[in-house]
């Protein structure tokens, strides 16, 4: 049996209690550091005035060329670490998709989230 579909999660939402421990998830922001001895990068975001950070573990993506300052989309399993309450992405894919238009991708990610909502709504009414 195959997993389930990663789902897109915010920056701002990866260190709620939205996300759960080993989900697998997508998600983006703009590459702002990376510690190659480390094998993790450090994605920004920002949503109302407040600026959002997200870990990435990165030795599955390793070898790769940062770019930083660029946006990247991120396919991976989240994991808690109880001694910080920080969440960690461990990155199975880690694409720069520098130059897409973030409001839009969050508009879409909204109405995504909209279409499943009242799909599953009208699957339940029946």
């Amino acid at each position: 049996m195959l997993p389930a579909a990663a789902v897109f999660h915010f920056p701002w939402e990866i260190n709620t209690d939205v996300v759960k421990d080993g989900a697998s998830i997508r998600t983006f922001g703009r590459l702002t550091d990376y510690l190659p001895e480390e094998s993790k990068a450090i994605l920004t975001s920002h949503h109302a005035s407040v600026q959002h950070q997200v870990s990435i573990q990165t030795s599955f993506v390793e070898p790769f060329d940062p770019i930083i300052g660029a946006q990247y989309i991120v396919l991976g399993e989240i994991e808690k670490s109880e001694d910080h309450g920080e969440a960690i992405v461990r990155a199975r894919v880690f694409n720069c998709v520098d130059g897409v238009d973030v409001a839009l991708l969050q508009k879409a990610v909204n109405e995504q989230r909209a279409f499943f909502m009242e799909r599953n709504d009208e699957a339940s009414a029946q």
